[in-house]
């Protein structure tokens, strides 16, 4: 849960970002404000991805753990088999992060 809650922020710069540039409203204003709409974009994206990484490294810590433990149950063994899908996890964090701020530089400077 507090995973998705630090997520409604960046999410909602990013949709008042599109929305605004969808109005073309970035096509007159100043430099300035261009930088800084792309500025609090990057910053919020970074501590998004930061707590999404956070949770990949609680999830790796728990696999490690179940992987140690004796007897476990079938849930126990799925999540300690999982240590493929956390990596997959990180990559894609890094991907789509790269690829939303390419796209909202360009919503922003057109």
């Amino acid at each position: 849960m507090q995973i998705i809650v630090a997520q409604l922020a960046p999410s909602l710069v990013l949709i008042g970002v599109f929305v605004l540039a969808g109005m073309d409203k970035f096509a007159m204003a100043s430099d300035g404000t261009k930088y800084l709409a792309i500025g609090v974009a990057a910053v919020t994206g970074i501590l998004a991805i930061i707590s999404q990484y956070a949770a990949v490294r609680e999830g790796e810590a728990l696999v490690d753990d179940l992987t140690k433990a004796a007897g476990k149950s079938a849930l126990g063994k799925r999540i300690s088999e999982s240590r493929g899908l956390l990596s997959l996890s990180a990559s894609a964090i890094t991907g789509f992060g790269i690829a939303t701020f390419a796209l909202v530089v360009w919503a922003v400077l057109g």
